[in-house]
């Protein structure tokens, strides 16, 4: 049985985990509001530069095949993948499922019998990968700000990798935020560059000048660059999110032991003292007899 003392050592310790998951579920959160704001804010621009893609890319007279960035290679010796995860732990599964998704998406591809070079951003995944796979670039502590001039240079990496010919196909790997309880996985093909044609009502139609095959090389690298961001900014809401979750749940955590440490704590001390009181009690009788 444990003394009384160390009994109110571990209780103490607790609590004071207990600030501390506290403290950051409180930072957690302000992080996230602000990212938040940020992604939302966000979300409507690249929406609104797929709808100007789409239809530059629905014009009769243009020639994709003349566009590198569209070009489909045949066959696929090698593919690039661009891995994003966050710089710290502290978050739950968060991590260890981009890593795991990752993992299984190099073995599909290894299993077809194509080579597999990655781009790792954010130190979980260099920590991971960087001695297990061949790596091309690494960019560390870089979520911690999520700028653009970061997503430039890791966009500027796979697309020279891809006009190179060292990579037929590129994919980014990244945090999708659905929700403050739910962050996803998501595997979306960065190169080459693929849109999806939706009905939509008539549209007003735009002239564009110089024609689509000159405009399209000088817009499409933007393009990949609104996507390197808006993945690292989903990743970044994402390990917000989760980190604090994780915080609060081990905040309940330290409360609830504590509670039970408590009521132990308290059964322990009135085993001793009634202990004393039958001794003193045995004493008093033996000294009378």
């Amino acid at each position: 049985m444990p003394s009384l003392r160390d009994l109110r050592k571990k209780i103490d310790a607790i609590r004071k985990i207990g600030q501390i998951t506290k403290a950051m579920n409180m930072v957690a959160s302000a992080k996230l509001r602000s990212l938040q704001g940020r992604l939302e804010g966000f979300r409507p621009y690249r929406q609104k530069f797929e709808e100007v893609l789409s239809q530059l890319l629905s014009s009769p007279s243009l020639n994709k095949g003349r566009i590198p960035y569209l070009k489909v290679r045949e066959p696929i010796k090698k593919v690039g993948l661009i891995l994003i995860t966050a710089d710290r732990g502290l978050c739950g599964a968060f991590n260890s499922n981009l890593i795991r998704e990752a993992e299984q998406l190099i073995k599909k591809f290894q299993g077809e019998g194509k080579g597999v070079e990655l781009i790792l951003v954010g130190r979980k995944g260099i920590s991971y990968f960087r001695k297990k796979l061949p790596v091309r670039e690494v960019f560390g502590d870089v979520m911690s700000r999520v700028l653009m001039q970061d997503a430039r240079r890791i966009s500027r990496s796979a697309i020279t990798a891809f006009l190179e010919g060292e990579w037929d196909e590129v994919y980014i790997i990244y945090g999708c935020f659905i929700n403050l309880i739910r962050q996803v996985p998501k595997v979306e093909r960065f190169l080459p560059l693929a849109f999806e044609m939706k009905e939509t009502k008539p549209q007003a139609s735009y002239m564009y000048e110089p024609d689509e095959e000159e405009l399209l090389p000088q817009i499409l690298p933007q393009y990949l660059n609104t996507l390197v961001f808006s993945a690292m900014l989903e990743t970044a809401v994402s390990e917000q999110a989760a980190r604090m979750t994780a915080m609060d749940n081990a905040n309940r955590a330290c409360s609830d032991m504590v509670k039970q440490l408590t009521l132990y704590y308290n059964k322990v001390r009135q085993a001793s003292i009634t202990k004393e009181l039958m001794d003193i009690v045995g004493g008093a009788e033996a000294i009378k007899g």
